[in-house]
Order: structure tokens, then C-alpha cells, then sequence
């Protein structure tokens, strides 16, 4: 049993006093003062900073409505694809999290579906990476697996959940499972179980049944390595139905699923344990000096943590398979394939960044100087007060990066200036141009058991602890839901004059995400100078319609 060493602890607030994001240097500290608008999209505008809020229902509601129609399963028949996807449909519950779940004893009722289907034996046979833990288990879980496949061997990974299409929940080899063969294996399972069901045993709920159809792909797909994340706490997971796993590990503890788990860190750690069927050892510090001057494919600082904990298990995998001493010298230094699988794994909606030009842009390079306004999405799927400031440090990292990118792109190209006029007076032109041009915007959604309060402040005092800026409240309402907000909304500041230390508050609603979008697009085609850098956290699911909606 191998975990990693950084333990969040819990820390929550409803109110807080801050410093807004920004750059300029008052020492003035301001309330922030925000609502939860139920049944609509809300912005709030910064004037520099643009928050939106969305509500779980209107998320959960489009959800359902493109469950089974989405455009990625019209090309296929109704009787294979379409269909398959209704039968997944069916299996959802509608428990509400924190009731008791509709199967007490799920792992004797797991191994009563894996014993029909014939993978009861076969499950022992796959060498299988456990890991469980409140943050980073999924990115651990790619890291895993991109690292074991650099190493030259077959892998399949199972994570959960998925953003767009269910596919994604089954990786081969580092690719999504085929259509084709998701279909073999999904009516293979849902057949057999089928006409096996009696009164005492019925068809398993959604996650049962995926994992065992990961198992049973996994399987079939004769894999060398399966790594399997679990999916809710591990002591009774469905995925703990594993007896012998080459390894397992636990990734960082937070305060979540605590209606579940229990509400301190104690409780959770009992429920992650669960897993154990080793000796425990706690990983080494990530050294990021061994990447040889490469990065990790995975964004944020945080990913060190989970980058460590996944070179552990990959190494503990190989040294159990016998395949350690057949590759690798007994010497400190990450193989290159370690390094390889590092820095090219990849995780949708996880400190992902996503550039949407104007759809009436004829430029195909997004990010040249050229190309006018932009709209720049940066995604990460947080929904923990411990995650929301992890993701917090990362958007800000990221967007210093480019604006000290576009900066240094500002200053070559007015060099000639920069001579005529003095090199002070050009760096405070160029700081102010810049300033105008960036406006930043948060899209967010948690479910109706977290409370935004918490993690909001947890977001915004994270953003702001490093810069300083005045806040001047001021509303702005739309009386008709109906009616989107103009455009001057995120611009005016610039028109009415306002000193460029002080930011104005204000917020809008908005009815939906889609006409959230498109508005953020129309907004930038009709204003060529700015670029809108939009933060969407708080929820999955949000990231995963996001996406959905930027590849349409």
C-alpha cells in the first residue's frame, strides 16, 4: 500500500474580507458580498473579474436532456449505440446523496454479478494499480497508466466520471475504448445479466455496472496492466470487490462526501483504508529536477503530489511483475519511459485549457497577435474546499504565464517605441494596455449538497492573495430573465472612467449555459481588443457540458 504525504485539513467560511484580483498595489480590503441565484446562470462582473454562477438543477436538467441524444451517436443505428446508451440511463437511481444507498451489501451482491458473467476467477488474474483518495486519484490513475505503457506494456485504466461520452471511463492503451468494441462487451454484459435477474437480485446501478464492465474489458482485452480508480471512499466500493491487487494506493484525504464517509479526517481515511491489502509506505517528495527539463503532462503544482505517488506505484508494479530488474538498473534516477509518461499524460477537465476563437474569425492561429479577440477557457473539475483552492493557485499561475507571454510579445514589437519615449514610460503603457485587454470570468456549479459559501471564498481569496485592488460594489440587474446582458456589462469600466484601481462589482443573469456561451463568443467578435479568460469550476459535470458545448 503505497499514499502520498500531503493531507488537506478542513477550513471553510461564508464571509470573508479579501483582496479582488488585479494588479495594481492599494492596500484597501473589501467585503465581498455575493447570493446563490437559483434556476439561472448568474455573472458576476469585477470589472476585470467576472464570476458566474450556475445551478445544480439547470445543470443536472441539461445532463438529462443530452443523456442519450448526443451528437457523437447519430451516425449510429438506433438498435446498437442509442440503445445501449438508454439501458445505462435506466440504471441511474435517483438517491439523493447522503440517503441510505438502495444496495447494503454491495460487494456480496458484486461478486454475485461477476460469478454469472464468469469473471470471478479471472479478476485475480489481472495486475492490477487500486487507488483510492479524495483528490487525485484519477490523474494518478493516467499517470499510472501512461507510465506503464512507456515501459512497452498493454494497459487499460478505468476512471470515473465521464465528461462527454461514457467511453472515456475505459481507456486501452491510452485511447478511449472504440464504439465497436464498447458495444461487444456492453450487450455481452447487459444480456447475461439480464436473464439472470430474479425478485432478490434485480440489474446493478449505474457505477456497479460500469465497473464490472471495466472488468470485463479489461479482461478481454488481455491487459497487462488495469488500473482502477475507486469511486466512492474504498472500504465498500464496488471496485473493492479486487482480492489481490499488485498495488494500491491512497492520494491526498480531504473534507468530501462527508454525509458518507464521516466528518473528520479520521472517518475518511478508515473508508479509504479499506483497500489495504499490503504494507503501508508513504511516498518521497516529487524531485522535479528528474524530469530533465520537461514538464508534466498534468497542470498545477499539485500534480507533483500525484506524480509522485504514480512513479511509486509504477515502480512497485514492475519490481511485483518481475519487470523491474528485467528493464532498469538498481539507481536513483526515473527511467526515461518514466519520464515519457509523465509528461505526456492527459486528463480532460483537469487544469485543461481550452482556446475558442470567434466563430466568425477567419484566423487559424488563436493565440496570434493577429487574430483580435480571444476567448481563452481554463476547466478544472474542483469541487472540494481543499481542490477549489488548488485550482485556484493553478488558474493563477496559468494566467500570469500568459500575460507575462503576451507582455514580452507587446514589448518586441514596440521596441522602436520603447527607445523614443524611455523605457519607464513604456513599461507603464504597455502594463495598462494589458490590463485593459484582459477580462477574467468564473462559470461555476456545485451540487445542491456543497455549499457555495465555502467554496467560493476558498476560490477568490486564493486568486487574490497575491494582488490587491479596491472593490466597489455596485448591482446590476436585468428584470427580464429572458433578456441577455449587454456587452458593455464586462466593458464599461473603461468608458465611465473609473480609476483603473478600483473594480466595480456587479452581476447579471443569465438563463443557460449555452446562451452563456455564445454570449461570452459574441461579446469577444464584437470586442476584437480583449481577451476573456474564463475559469470554470466547481463541478464535473459543468466542465464535461462546457466541453461539450466548445466542440460543437
Amino acid at each position: 500500500m503505497i499514499t502520498t504525504s500531503n493531507i488537506y485539513t478542513k477550513c471553510g467560511m461564508v464571509g470573508v474580507s479579501h483582496f479582488p484580483w488585479g494588479h495594481m498595489k492599494s492596500t484597501v480590503k473589501t467585503k465581498w458580498v455575493y447570493s446563490c441565484l437559483p434556476a439561472f446562470t448568474s455573472i458576476n462582473n469585477f470589472a476585470g473579474q467576472r464570476f458566474i454562477y450556475k445551478t445544480s438543477s439547470e445543470v443536472l436538467f441539461e445532463r438529462e436532456s443530452n443523456a442519450v441524444t448526443d451528437g457523437r451517436l447519430q451516425n449510429f443505428p438506433v438498435s446498437s449505440y442509442e440503445t445501449a446508451m438508454e439501458k445505462i440511463s435506466s440504471l441511474i437511481t435517483r438517491q439523493r446523496r447522503g440517503e441510505k444507498p438502495p444496495i447494503s451489501n454491495k460487494l456480496e451482491i458484486m461478486s454475485l454479478y461477476l460469478k454469472i458473467l464468469g469473471l470471478d476467477e479471472d479478476i485475480n488474474k489481472l495486475n492490477i494499480i487500486h487507488v483510492a483518495g479524495t483528490k487525485g486519484k484519477g490523474s494518478t490513475c493516467i499517470f499510472c497508466e501512461a507510465i506503464l505503457r512507456e515501459c512497452g506494456f498493454r494497459t487499460g485504466v478505468f476512471t470515473s466520471p465521464h465528461l462527454i461520452d461514457v467511453r472515456e471511463r475505459f481507456r486501452i492503451d491510452g485511447i478511449d475504448i472504440s464504439e465497436d468494441k464498447f458495444l461487444q462487451y456492453f450487450w455481452d454484459c447487459w444480456n447475461r445479466l439480464e436473464e439472470n435477474t430474479t425478485e432478490q437480485l434485480s440489474m446493478p446501478p449505474l457505477f456497479l455496472f460500469l465497473t464490472i464492465l471495466a472488468f470485463k474489458i479489461f479482461i478481454s482485452e488481455q491487459v497487462d496492466a488495469a488500473i482502477i480508480e475507486v469511486g466512492l471512499g474504498g472500504k465498500e466500493d464496488s471496485t473493492n470487490v479486487i482480492k489481490e491487487p499488485t498495488v494500491c494506493g491512497i492520494t491526498s484525504l480531504g473534507m468530501d462526501h462527508t454525509e458518507i464517509l464521516g466528518d473528520t479526517l479520521g472517518q475518511i481515511a478508515s473508508h479509504k483504508a479499506g483497500i489495504f491489502k499490503v504494507p503501508l509506505e508513504v511516498t518521497e517528495p516529487f524531485d522535479c529536477k528528474q524530469m530533465k527539463g520537461l514538464e508534466l503532462g498534468l497542470s498545477g503544482d499539485h500534480q507533483f503530489y500525484n506524480a509522485a505517488l504514480a512513479v511509486s506505484l509504477s515502480r512497485c508494479w514492475l519490481q511485483r511483475t518481475g519487470n523491474w530488474g528485467k528493464k532498469y538498473q538498481k539507481d536513483s534516477n526515473l527511467p526515461d519511459e518514466f519520464i515519457r509518461g509523465l509528461s505526456t499524460a492527459h486528463f480532460s477537465g483537469r487544469a485543461q485549457i481550452v482556446y475558442d476563437s470567434s466563430p466568425n474569425s477567419d484566423c487559424s492561429e488563436i493565440l496570434s497577435k493577429n487574430c483580435g479577440g480571444e476567448l481563452i477557457f481554463y476547466l478544472d473539475g474542483a469541487h472540494s474546499p481543499e481542490s477549489m483552492e488548488t485550482c485556484a493557485k493553478w488558474f493563477s499561475n496559468a494566467v500570469k504565464r500568459y500575460e507575462i507571454s503576451s507582455h514580452s510579445s507587446f514589448e518586441v514589437e514596440n521596441a522602436e517605441e520603447s527607445l523614443e519615449n524611455g523605457h519607464f514610460l513604456h513599461e507603464s503603457k504597455t502594463l495598462e494596455q494589458l490590463e485593459k485587454s484582459f477580462r477574467r470570468i468564473l462559470l461555476f456549479n456545485c451540487l445542491d449538497v456543497r455549499n457555495p459559501h465555502i467554496l467560493l471564498p476558498r476560490l477568490v481569496n486564493t486568486c487574490a492573495s497575491s494582488e490587491m485592488t479596491t472593490l466597489l460594489e455596485k448591482d446590476f440587474k436585468i428584470d427580464n430573465k429572458e433578456i441577455l446582458p449587454p456587452h458593455e456589462f464586462l466593458y464599461d469600466d473603461a468608458s465611465s472612467g473609473c480609476h483603473s484601481h478600483n473594480y466595480l462589482a456587479r452581476s447579471a443573469v443569465i438563463p443557460s449555459l449555452p446562451l452563456t456561451i455564445k454570449w461570452l463568443r459574441d461579446c469577444v467578435r464584437d470586442h476584437p481588443s480583449t481577451r476573456l479568460q474564463v475559469l470554470v469550476t466547481g463541478s464535473l459535470h459543468l466542465v464535461g457540458d462546457v466541453l461539450k458545448l466548445l466542440k460543437r
